[in-house]
């Protein structure tokens, strides 16, 4: 409080010059009393003013660190799809987009397609289901070919199917899915007869880690989903 100090050493240096009659005294009390009262009260009425810039601190300084922990957290990693459709007309059908693969299982019929004729592995035709952009660069190779010819490895979560002799095989990792290709046989599985959209047998490819939870119920759910059964 400089400013009240100050008065004090004013009034003091004229107490001691001079003496100061009795009523200017008191009212040189009284002004310092005021002029104190003004300088402690200025001091009153700063404080909340420090308590206010504190309490919108701590919204902002929450804002930014729920905004940074949004930043922090990654977005959900994309599923593969691979399918391959061994039809009853003897040819192979690689796709790499759901959607191409059920509007193909409901009406035989893809829109955009590459053709490799003999080129399956007993001399089968290959019929690559592409999807509408990939077709807009035919120098490119669509991702079904790059699944098939062994140059596309997900990195991710993946999710597949096999279609043949009227059943569906149902993969839920790529490895297993690359065994099968490999061997043209599951060595664990778990089939559900009758489960498929129009009836069929449903077989579920396991491998050593997952044949030991029992029946694979994300897998089941998954193709359950894909396929709209209830």
């Amino acid at each position: 409080m400089p400013d009240a100090a100050l008065c004090r050493v004013r009034f003091d240096r004229q107490t001691e010059t001079q003496p100061m009659p009795a009523n200017l005294r008191t009212l040189s009390a009284a002004v310092a009393s005021v002029l104190a009262l003004g300088v402690m009260g200025g001091c009153a009425t700063q404080a909340p003013a420090k308590s206010e810039a504190k309490a919108e601190a701590k919204p902002a300084a929450a804002v930014q660190a729920a905004q940074s922990a949004a930043a922090a957290t990654p977005a959900a990693a994309v599923t593969d799809n691979y399918f391959l459709v061994f039809h009853e007309n003897g040819r192979i059908y690689p796709i790499a987009d759901a959607r191409n693969y059920l509007e193909f299982l409901h009406n035989n019929e893809l829109i955009y397609t590459r053709t490799r004729i003999g080129a399956g592995p007993e001399g089968e035709t290959l019929v690559f289901g592409i999807e509408k952009k990939e077709a807009n660069d035919l120098n490119k190779p669509a991702r079904a070919e790059l699944f098939y010819d062994g140059k596309f490895e997900p990195a991710g979560p993946f999710y597949g199917e096999v279609m043949r002799d009227g059943r569906f095989y149902v993969f839920g990792e790529w490895k297993d899915f690359k065994d099968y290709l490999a061997h043209k046989e599951i060595t664990y599985t778990f089939a559900e007869i009758g489960t498929g959209p129009k009836g069929e047998t449903v077989i579920y490819a396991l491998n050593k880690n997952s044949v030991k939870e029992g029946r694979p119920a994300r897998l089941v759910e998954q193709f359950k989903t894909l396929h709209k059964i209830n």
